[in-house]
C-alpha cells in the first residue's frame, strides 16, 4: 500500500492569484513518516501530564496505606499492581486497538464506528470483571504463601472490591478512550501518539482512588454479610449481556475467545510486582515506595505501549499477517539497529528513551516539592533513580520490538497480544529496580554514616 500526499501552495499578491506550486509525495512503506519533532510534540505532552497522574496516584497511594482498610487488610496492597495495571491490559490495548482502527479508516463510517466502538467497550467490560476477581485470586494466594489460614470475610471483600473497581476503571476509561481516538482522528493527530499515555495520565488515579473509596465503603459495612457477595455475583451475572454486544463484530467475539492468556499472564507478572511493594513499602529504608512506584511502572509502561501500538500500526498498513517486512525480519534484531537507524521505528524509539530522564527529573522535583522531607533527596538515590528508569525503558523498547515481530509473525495481532505482556513487565521491572535503588542507598548511607562514625572516634591512648 502507497500513501500519497498532496501538498498545494497558492501565491497571492493583494487578492489576485500570481501563482501555485504542487508537492506530490509518495510513502512506499504503507505509513507516511513523521519526522522527529512531530513525534516528539506529540508525545511530550500527554507524557507529561500522564506523568502528573501517575504522580497523584502516588502521592494518594502514601495516603491510603494508612487507612485502616489497608493496615488490617495487607493483601489490598498486592491487588494494587495489577489492578492499576489493567490500564495496559484493557484499556491500552483497546486505544492501540482503535488507533489502528482509525489510522486504517476503519472509523470513518458512523454506522461501522458505532458497532466497532460498542463491541470493544462490551468486551473490555467482560475482561475487566473476569481479570478483577483473578487479580483478586493471585493476591489472596500470594498472601496466604506468607500466612496461615484466610479469613473468609477478607476473602469477599477483596474480591468485590476488586471486581468493581475493575468494573467501573474499565467503564470511565474505555469511554475516554473512545472520545481521544475519535478527536484525534478529526483533528489529523496520530492517535497512537496521544491515546495511550492520555490513558495512564487518569487511570492510576481514578482506579486507585475508586479501590480506596470501595475498600473501605465494604470494610465500614463489613457486618452485613451479603453485601460483597452479592457485588461480585451481580457483576458476573452481567457477562452474558456484554458478550451478546461483542458478538456483533467478529475480530471482538475472537479476541474474546482467544485472547485471555497474555492478560491473564500479565495480570500475573503484575502481582509479583505487587509482592515486592507489599514487603517493602512498611519498612523504613524504602520510606517513599509507595510515591515513586505508580511513577516509574507508569512511565517506562506508558512510553512501551505507545512505540508498540506505532509498530503495530506500520505492520498493519504496510504488510499482510504472517508476513513481516523485508527490514524487519529478524525476530532477535541489533539493539543498535532499534535505536540508531533510520528506520520510522527507530525514530520514534530514540524520541520515547531521550524523553525519560528529562521526565523523570520533572516528575522527581514535583514530588519533592509537594512532600519535602519525606522523600529523599540525596544525589546518590537521584542518579540510581535514573538509571533504573533507562534500564527500565530500554529493556521494554526492546522487548516490545522482538515481541510484535514475533506476535505478527504469528498471524496474531499485536494490538491485542503484545501491550498487555509489556505493561505487566514494566510493572514488576520498575517495581523491583526501584526497591534496589532505596536498598543500594540504605545501603551506601549507612557505610558512609559508620565510616564518619569512625573518623569522629577517639584513637586508642
Amino acid at each position: 500500500m502507497v500513501v500519497t500526499q498532496l501538498n498545494v501552495e497558492f501565491c497571492f499578491q493583494g487578492k489576485r492569484l500570481r501563482g501555485f506550486s504542487c508537492e506530490l509525495i509518495q510513502s512506499p512503506h504503507g505509513v507516511f513518516p513523521e519526522t522527529v519533532f512531530t513525534t516528539a510534540c506529540q508525545v511530550t505532552v500527554p507524557i507529561l501530564l500522564s506523568g502528573l497522574g501517575m504522580m497523584a496516584a502516588g502521592l494518594l497511594m502514601n495516603i491510603v496505606q494508612h487507612w485502616p482498610v489497608f493496615v488490617e487488610v495487607k493483601d489490598l496492597l498486592t491487588l494494587v499492581p495489577p489492578l492499576v495495571g489493567l490500564k495496559g491490559n484493557l484499556e491500552m490495548t483497546l486505544a492501540s486497538r482503535l488507533s489502528t482502527a482509525a489510522n486504517t479508516g476503519q472509523i470513518d463510517d458512523p454506522q461501522e464506528k458505532h458497532r466497532v466502538i460498542s463491541s470493544n467497550l462490551a468486551l473490555i467490560q467482560v475482561q475487566a470483571t473476569v481479570v478483577g476477581l483473578l487479580a483478586a485470586m493471585a493476591a489472596l494466594l500470594l498472601g496466604a504463601m506468607s500466612r496461615e489460614g484466610l479469613d473468609l470475610a477478607k476473602v469477599s471483600l477483596l474480591c468485590a472490591s476488586s471486581v468493581l473497581t475493575a468494573f467501573l476503571a474499565a467503564f470511565a476509561l474505555g469511554m475516554l478512550m473512545v472520545c481521544i481516538v475519535v478527536g484525534a482522528r478529526k483533528l489529523g493527530v496520530n492517535p497512537d501518539n496521544i491515546a495511550t499515555p492520555i490513558a495512564a495520565s487518569l487511570g492510576d488515579l481514578i482506579t486507585l482512588s475508586i479501590l480506596a473509596l470501595l475498600s473501605s465503603f465494604f470494610y465500614r459495612h463489613k457486618d452485613t454479610w451479603y453485601l460483597t457477595p452479592l457485588v461480585c455475583v451481580g457483576f458476573m451475572a452481567l457477562i452474558p449481556l456484554w458478550v451478546l454486544i461483542a458478538k456483533q463484530n467478529p475480530p471482538v467475539m475472537k479476541i474474546l475467545k482467544f485472547g485471555w492468556f497474555p492478560i491473564i499472564l500479565a495480570m500475573v507478572i503484575s502481582s509479583f510486582g505487587g509482592l515486592i511493594l507489599r514487603k517493602t513499602i512498611s519498612k523504613p529504608q524504602y520510606k517513599g515506595m509507595a510515591i515513586f512506584t505508580p511513577v516509574v511502572c507508569g512511565v517506562g509502561g506508558n512510553l512501551v505501549a505507545i512505540q508498540s501500538s506505532r509498530i503495530s500500526t506500520y505492520l498493519h498498513i504496510s504488510s499482510t499477517p504472517g508476513v513481516l517486512p523485508l527490514q524487519m525480519k529478524k525476530f532477535w534484531p541489533n539493539p543498535c539497529s532499534i535505536f540508531c537507524t533510520s528506520e520510522i521505528n527507530s525514530k520514534s524509539a530514540r524520541v520515547l528513551l531521550f524523553l525519560v530522564v528529562p521526565g523523570h527529573l520533572i516528575f522527581f522535583y514535583m514530588i519533592y516539592l509537594v512532600e519535602g522531607q519525606s522523600v529523599t533527596n540525596s544525589k546518590t538515590f537521584m542518579l540510581l533513580y535514573l538509571l533504573a528508569g533507562l534500564i527500565q525503558v530500554i529493556i521494554l523498547l526492546y522487548l516490545a520490538e522482538v515481541m510484535v515481530r514475533s506476535t505478527w509473525h504469528q498471524a496474531l495481532d499485536p494490538d491485542n497480544h503484545c501491550i498487555p505482556y509489556l505493561t505487566g513487565l514494566g510493572d514488576l521491572l520498575g517495581t523491583g529496580l526501584l526497591a534496589l535503588c532505596f536498598l543500594i542507598n540504605w545501603v551506601l548511607r549507612g557505610k558512609a554514616e559508620l565510616d564518619g562514625i569512625s573518623e569522629l572516634a577517639p584513637g586508642p591512648p
